[in-house]
């Protein structure tokens, strides 16, 4: 059984538990999460469940940045 995620206005809990300074946008919902650095993640929760149910769990977020 899948809870509704909160609304997009509160923070996702990985938010709540790294520096300021490395919390941003989600790429898709815009809810404050954990984006920047190590651990960090475009996209929250949620968002990567929906990801994972369309394209199976092996799917990882590669980083670009050189």
């Amino acid at each position: 059984m899948t809870t509704a995620p909160p609304p997009a206005t509160e923070p996702d809990p990985s938010a709540l538990v790294c520096s300021g300074d490395k919390v941003g946008p989600r790429t898709v919902c815009q809810r404050k999460n954990h984006k920047y650095g190590s651990g960090g993640s475009p996209l929250c929760q949620w968002c990567m469940a929906a990801v994972e149910e369309k394209w199976g769990p092996a799917m990882r977020h590669t980083s670009t940045r050189g």
